[in-house]
Order: structure tokens, then sequence, then C-alpha cells
């Protein structure tokens, strides 16, 4: 199974793929969507354009896109949020479940702090995805937040199984 890790930004939407197989994890692709264009219209249309590009070339069988956290400048929350509905956007429209992760969930998973440093996820990600080479902190927190998301979609099928064992 592919997983989509998107990290959302109005200037910068990392993005890291990742292949599950079992308990086994491995690198696929990952980079950066950097926006382009003078006004926020243009911009959002330019990550739509280059998120959609890298999904129909990955072909990704899930998706999970970081939760936005409010900050003091409430216009930049807004923009921030605009761009995650891109990044939510982009993989329903092939047909993808999207899970949704806070912040401190994903470091948690990845590093297992809530309250981690982009140094300490990208050397998590690195020991995780040995030989990665890592396009920037965006597309590292893009990779975290699909490892994250694959933790989640294993316990959910360890789980299911375990409940049919039960019924059995």
């Amino acid at each position: 199974m592919r997983v989509l890790g998107i990290d959302p930004g109005l200037r910068n939407m990392g993005w890291g793929l990742i292949e599950v197989s079992g308990p086994r994890i491995a690198h696929v692709a990952n980079g950066i969507c950097r926006s382009v264009g003078d006004d926020l219209g243009a911009r959002l249309l330019s990550l739509h354009e280059q998120l959609t590009q890298i999904v129909l070339l990955h072909a990704p069988d899930a998706a999970a896109v970081e939760q936005t956290f409010v900050n003091k400048d409430g216009a930049g929350t807004l923009k921030l949020g605009q761009a995650r509905g891109i990044a939510m956007l982009v993989p329903a429209q092939v047909g993808l479940s999207i899970g949704e992760y806070a912040p401190n969930a994903v470091k948690k998973a990845v590093v297992g702090v809530g309250h981690a440093d982009k140094i300490q996820v990208l050397h998590m990600v690195k020991l995780q995805l040995p030989g990665v080479q890592v396009a920037g902190p965006d597309a590292a927190d893009a990779l975290a937040i699909a490892i994250c998301h694959a933790h989640h979609l294993q316990s959910n099928v360890t789980l299911s199984q375990a409940l049919a064992k039960a019924r059995a």
C-alpha cells in the first residue's frame, strides 16, 4: 500500500510517499510543491496542479494531512486553511480516504514525544527510512505524516482481525 503524507502550506506544501508492506515501510518519493503567482487564487491553483500531478504519477492508495493549528495571526491561519483545503481536495478527487492528524500526534507517532522539534522529526524519519534524501523540512514533516498514518492503518487492521477472531 502506498501512503501519501501532505504537510499543508501556502508557500511550500511538503509531500512524502511511502510503501507499506505489513510492518515494513519504505521511502518512495518526497518533495515540496512551491506556490507560484501573485494573488491567493493563483497560488492555490498552482498548489492544486502540482499536487494533482504527484497523485497521478505515484498513484497512492491512501493519504494523510496534518491538521491546522490556530495561531495568533488569524489571517495567516485562514490562508493556511485554504492550502489545507487543496491538500484534502486533491486526494479526494481520486477517491482516496484521507486521515487527519494533529501535529503533536504525528510527532508522538514518529519521535515518541508530542513536542519534538523539526530536527528530531527529520532524524527519526531518516532512521525509519534508511537512505532517504529529504527535500526539506516540509517534506520531512510530510513523510512523518505518512508514517503516522501507516501506523494507524496497521493498528486498524490488527484490531479488525482481533475482533473477527473474537466473533468466530
